[in-house]
């Protein structure tokens, strides 16, 4: 079973400042540009825009989205415009997911969680496989979520693995539960094959 440290009722000012610190260590372990991939909805923005309070050398490091919905920039429902307009005014590079971008290897993967277990928009009815030949995928959920009936861009599997260390903020004793049996091996949801997968250090806020 991959190891966790699941760090619980931390505030958004104490996970801005643990996200800081990390980024501040690789950005000095690495003489060249640093990859981060961050998730959309609710929770990581206000996160995120405490980050920006943080002095790094922001002009190094390149913001992924996990996944995106296929609409403009400019849609309310765009996880990419977001993350453009909060964090490229610190200098930071924030790059627009298409099926042939080539993807790095992330200093971290943060990566937020639904209850039924899909990750980025790696879906439960997606199928998504830790050996995925792919890189980006373009994909359908099923049911498409009411608030945001949209096809998706989404990292794989294979491209969140590729990552120094995973990050999940979980918020809510569902999302928890579902976590956690995931951790233990017990379900085969999308978040279960990644953390049977993983082999990097895992940190969860809860």
């Amino acid at each position: 079973m991959v190891e966790c440290d699941i760090i619980e009722k931390a505030s958004d000012r104490d996970i801005a400042d643990w996200l800081g610190q990390r980024l501040a260590c690789s950005l000095e372990e690495n003489d060249g540009p640093i990859a981060v991939t961050v998730p959309g909805g609710s929770t990581p923005f206000p996160i995120l825009r405490k980050l920006t309070e943080t002095p790094l050398e922001w002009e190094r490091i390149t913001f992924w989205p996990g996944d995106d919905r296929m609409v403009p920039e400019d849609h309310s429902a765009s996880n990419t415009g977001k993350i453009r307009a909060l964090l490229e005014p610190t200098g930071a590079e924030v790059v627009r997911l298409t099926e042939m971008e080539q993807v790095p290897h992330f200093t971290l993967a943060w990566l937020g969680m639904g209850g039924d277990g899909h990750i980025a928009s790696l879906f439960p009815n997606t199928d998504p496989q830790v050996d995925d030949m792919q890189a980006i995928r373009r994909l359908t959920p099923d049911p498409l979520p009411p608030e945001a009936p949209f096809d998706r861009i989404t990292l794989t599997m294979p491209s969140i693995l590729a990552s120094d260390e995973l990050l999940f903020v979980i918020r809510g004793a569902d999302k928890r539960a579902v976590f956690e049996q995931a951790l233990r091996g017990e379900s085969d949801l999308p978040i279960a094959r990644l953390l049977g997968a993983a082999t990097q250090k895992v940190t969860c806020f809860a």
